[in-house]
């Protein structure tokens, strides 16, 4: 396959006429000053580094008020009550209906954080592995990229109280949790790009002798952890352990480029200086973290010490690459009451976040990707930067523009691992997909 783009964002920088050659889905070559038919402008796809896809099918189902006042924890307590009604094929339409929606809007694979393993009251079906598959299902069947992070979910506090109600459809032993991890392992054995993770939920939700060997248990794969996302989670685990969770982390685990620190929102100065110097990167989902007020995180002070971060979709509410950036940067703006807090000299606030993320994404993902280079996954993007929100805009300024004025649909083209899944603006596969997530839908709806 020859990609040619008009314009395209290199590691070196922006260039001009680029052509990228592909083969079985890595790039062999990129070439300037090539003029040719093809996209007016083609960027590195980033990867989602953080969803739970079946919550997907939850958008717009919490959003009133219940008794007293609403917080993550009130939404959590719904959001188990409607995981009782979900099957391992609901599981499978809704995962496929989530990535088709991050597919179009510029992600180029997804870190699943996948907890939800059992039955309804626990127990494990007859493979282990069985919601492992689902997911792996629900990637084949639309050629999105995927890194799949099993969770291990042992306990329902720090104090190792036991699982109770939704949760029992998390809760596995290390036993149970090494043959899920086993399963989803045959589950991706037949595509070329997956990668195969680890995550142990939390600190409160794992034990420390499981927390001290579940890295080891995938040795090559990367490693994802919730990390201080409320303020409620940072008293438990200071009351318990007497350190806050991200000083309890960098000074117990072995962090390093492996590691992906979800949410962090609830970080001190020098927790944040020391999680970035650890390698790790940071896990962030501004548009959950608004939904459910987890808070807002330390964006200079994680770049002051040249920390690596990422974009995660979470709850899936909204599914928009976009709109997760430019939320990044506007909190931080709200917080500081300052503008443009992502830039730095050399590059504007767009392409800071851009490249950040992609980068970012890739290094959390264990996936060779996130740059137009030779060797990496070809994850790719195409613009449609003849629309009016960006007519006229090059450079630095069209990712400015993409992000901060940009409207959904600017996607045109996008390719996973080479796989050529966005045409024009839509999934190859939408529609089939759509008919499955639809009748999902209604039975759930109608069961609620």
């Amino acid at each position: 396959m020859i990609l040619h783009a008009a314009t395209a964002l290199l590691p070196e920088g922006w260039a001009k006429d680029v052509r990228i050659r592909v083969e079985d889905g890595r790039i062999v070559e990129v070439a300037t000053g090539v003029p040719g038919q093809g996209h007016g402008v083609i960027l590195p796809a980033p990867v989602n580094l953080h969803s739970h896809t079946f919550q997907r099918a939850m958008a717009g189902l919490t959003e009133a008020r219940t008794a007293g006042q609403d917080s993550f924890w009130t939404w959590r307590a719904l959001m188990y009550r409607f995981l009782e009604r979900l099957s391992p094929e609901d599981v499978q339409a809704i995962a496929a209906q989530a990535m088709v929606e991050m597919a179009e809007a510029g992600f180029s694979a997804v870190c699943e954080f996948h907890y939800l393993h059992h039955p309804v009251g626990g127990g494990t079906y007859l493979d282990p592995a069985e919601m492992s598959g689902r997911i792996a299902a629900a990637a084949a069947d639309t050629g999105f990229g995927l890194t799949l992070l099993p969770v291990i979910y042992e306990q329902g506090g720090v104090d190792g109280r036991a699982l109770a109600g939704g949760q029992l459809r998390f809760g596995s032993s290390p036993e149970v949790y090494a043959r899920i991890l086993d399963g989803a392992g045959t589950a991706l054995g037949g595509m070329p790009d997956a990668v195969l993770g680890v995550a142990p939920h939390s600190l409160r939700a794992v034990s420390l002798p499981t927390l001290n060997r579940v890295a080891g248990m995938a040795p090559d794969g990367p490693v994802h952890i919730h990390i201080a996302e409320q303020v409620a989670e940072v008293t438990e685990v200071q009351s318990a352990w007497g350190a806050r969770p991200v000083e309890w982390a960098v000074a117990n685990l072995p962090l390093d480029a492996r590691w992906c620190m979800i949410h962090a929102t609830q970080m001190k100065p020098d927790e944040t200086a020391d999680l970035a110097r650890s390698g790790a990167v940071a896990g962030l989902c501004p548009i959950t973290e608004a939904n459910l007020g987890d808070g807002i995180f330390d964006g200079p002070g994680w770049l002051a010490a040249e920390g690596a971060f990422g974009v995660g979709s979470d709850s899936n509410v909204r599914i928009s690459l976009t709109e997760e950036l430019r939320l990044l940067e506007y909190s931080q703006r709200l917080n500081l009451k300052a503008r443009a807090v992502m830039a730095t000299g050399d590059r504007s606030t767009g392409r800071r976040l851009w490249e950040g993320v992609a980068q970012g994404g890739a290094q959390a993902a264990g996936r060779p990707s996130g740059q137009i280079a030779v060797g990496q996954w070809a994850d790719l993007l195409a613009v449609d930067a003849t629309d009016l929100r960006l007519a006229g805009l090059e450079g630095d300024s069209l990712l400015d523009g993409l992000i901060f004025a940009g409207r959904d649909g600017l996607v045109t083209d996008l390719w996973s691992a080479g796989r050529h899944v966005v045409r024009d603006g839509r999934h190859i596969a939408r529609e089939a997909i759509a008919s499955r997530f639809s009748a999902t839908m209604r039975r759930l709806r109608e069961a609620l």
